[in-house]
């Protein structure tokens, strides 16, 4: 049976899966700062690890910003682009296993992509410049910290109250039904003297979350549905279970982070060379 990889080539890191038939085979990830050297690499990991020769490969589905760098064949395996707000959608769909949602993808900035498998719509509705990249940006300002992954492990430890200001700070009153007193009324907006680095770190991800999870629910609202999928690094996070169950619940919608939510948009890219029959 034939193998469709797909390749996501981003500015830091490279992800890289393969389909065999309708099985998908262990997603691998790269990290590099050339993003020829992370795909060759990359392309280079999956077919030893899965014991993959070249010539079972029939095409190779490539997305992403750093996609732009190569051309129409890897290793002589045709190779083809495929927009990457498709690629977030179909992904998204298919990890959740839902046929409508609004899939986010949570990388260096956020996309939002109206997506039916039904229809076949993927459509781009917008985006927002917070992101993983916010979160590193002013990390490293605040805290010295560089890595997502070191920011999250500091908040672990972190308490929002000395970073946060709550409704039940400014109010003893209910001032909505559906919004709880313990909801944030201004993000950093009661920063202690005495607040900590683990507790700035929380607060920055608690930022960076409650931002796309609320332009992600104005989005569902707009297309009156309520499911909404996560995808992307930023969306294994060991806070974003907490933090997005906390909103689904406020707002009434359902946030869906499925297995494998980091590799949501290659595996869209893969998709497209499996379902589209003019590739």
């Amino acid at each position: 049976m034939s193998i469709i990889v797909g390749i996501d080539v981003g500015g830091s890191t490279t992800k890289i899966v393969a389909f065999d038939g309708e099985k998908l085979l262990s997603p691998k990830l790269v990290k590099a700062n050339d993003p020829i050297a992370s795909v060759y690499g990359g392309f280079g990991k999956l077919t030893s690890d899965n014991n993959i020769s070249l010539d079972k490969i029939e095409k190779i589905m490539v997305t992403g910003v750093g996609s732009s760098f190569l051309g129409d064949n890897i290793y002589g395996i045709p190779t083809y682009h495929v927009n990457e707000f498709l690629a977030n959608g179909k992904g998204g769909l298919y990890l959740s296993g839902i046929n409508e949602a609004i899939v986010v993808s949570m990388g260096t900035g956020t996309a939002y992509v109206y997506s039916n498998g039904e229809t076949k719509e993927y459509v781009h509705l917008g985006g927002t410049g917070v992101g993983g990249g916010t979160l590193v940006g002013l990390a490293g300002k605040l805290i010295g910290v560089h890595s997502v992954q070191n920011v999250a492990n500091l908040a672990l430890e972190g308490d929002l109250s000395n970073i946060d200001l709550m409704i039940s700070d400014i109010t003893e009153n209910d001032i909505s039904p559906t919004l709880s007193n313990n909801a944030t009324a201004s993000n950093f907006g009661k920063v202690s003297d005495l607040a900590s680095r683990e507790d700035i770190a929380l607060g920055l991800v608690n930022m960076v979350y409650e931002t796309v999870a609320m332009l992600a629910i104005f989005s569902a609202r707009i297309k009156n549905i309520k499911d909404i999928i996560l995808i992307g690094n930023l969306a294994i996070l060991p806070q974003a279970k907490t933090i997005f169950e906390k909103l689904e619940k406020m707002f009434g919608v359902n946030i869906i982070i499925p297995e494998n939510a980091a590799y949501g948009t290659v595996i869209g890219a893969a998709l497209e060379g499996i379902h589209n029959n003019n590739i």
